[in-house]
């Protein structure tokens, strides 16, 4: 029952989530863009309304995902949120008066398809509640590395495809370890009550994460196609949650010829996502030739 509870609010975070993602760029394509890591983008943002209720669905999404967390495991938990994108794309597209041709709706059923096989194959059991800090302290020093050199790296770069990977995939492992701190959190909130919860270093470290995966989610829907970003968030998203599962909590998934259809299950995930973000650059451009842009900001 456990594991159900914990699907359900996984799928209800997931669509809350691509709400948030479609008001929140149709947000960012309002405002100047800008050529580097500014601060002031989310004091920008907080003019504008549609921003304001994407952040409403994002915590409408974090209530969720924290419920789903405190039920099942980080590995399976994670990975249904790769549902984002084709729920992201079917609510873009009713927003955009849009009309979805065939190809699209394969590429949803593959990624659909795709995600079932995979989970069914690997089978995500076991985990236990509390992780010990010579767990954690490698596992946040990883996760900070890799996010400070994509961060470096994209903004490098000029607007395009390799800046929104970067960004994109920095936004992931952010997400992954918001969702990892946050497992732990309601694990000292089941044990020991929501005085310890306030107090307890977890809470106020995937509070921290989440900010930052926010703020980098944000420049990254700036800097380049969602063809780019998308692919690495939603899979990168996915892959360092697994890991962070079986590192930190001691999940376990099963290994032997159940990796082919998970590889199988995989391989359809990939393809069905890189359909999908590349509709998505369109329905982008949609949005910006509806709304129009202000000039870049010098």
């Amino acid at each position: 029952m456990g594991l159900v509870l914990s699907v359900v609010f996984a799928l209800c975070a997931a669509f809350s989530n691509a709400l948030a993602t479609v008001l929140q760029r149709r947000a960012a394509l309002s405002v100047p863009e800008s050529r580097g890591f500014r601060l002031g983008l989310v004091v920008d943002l907080l003019h504008r309304p549609v921003w304001m209720a994407g952040m409403l669905a994002v915590v409408v999404a974090g209530i969720g995902q924290a419920a789903a967390l405190a039920t099942g495991p980080l590995s399976l938990v994670q990975p249904l949120f790769v549902l984002e994108l084709p729920l992201a794309l079917l609510i873009a597209s009713l927003v955009t008066r849009s009309r979805l041709p065939g190809v699209l709706w394969v590429a949803v059923a593959s990624v659909v398809a795709g995600l079932g096989l995979a989970l069914a194959a690997a089978s995500p059991s076991g985990h236990q509640e509390h992780v010990t800090p010579d767990r954690w302290i490698p596992a946040l020093v990883a996760c900070a590395g890799f996010v400070v050199l994509l961060v470096v790296a994209g903004f490098r770069r000029p607007n395009g495809k390799a800046r929104a990977g970067c960004l994109g995939a920095a936004t992931a492992v952010c997400y992954a370890l918001t969702a990892g701190l946050m497992k732990s959190a309601m694990a000292v909130l089941d044990g020991s009550g929501i005085v310890a919860f306030l107090t307890a270093w977890q809470t106020y470290a995937f509070a921290a994460a989440g900010v930052c995966a926010v703020l980098l989610l944000e420049h990254a829907m700036q800097g380049g196609p969602l063809v780019a970003s998308q692919p690495a968030l939603t899979l990168g998203d996915a892959t360092v949650s697994l890991l962070l599962g079986v590192a930190l909590y001691q999940e376990h998934i099963r290994t032997g010829w159940w990796l082919l259809p998970q590889l199988l299950g995989v391989g359809l995930i990939v393809t069905g996502v890189l359909v999908l973000a590349h509709r998505g650059t369109d329905l982008r451009n949609e949005a910006r030739e509806a709304e129009g842009r202000t000039a870049p900001a010098s």
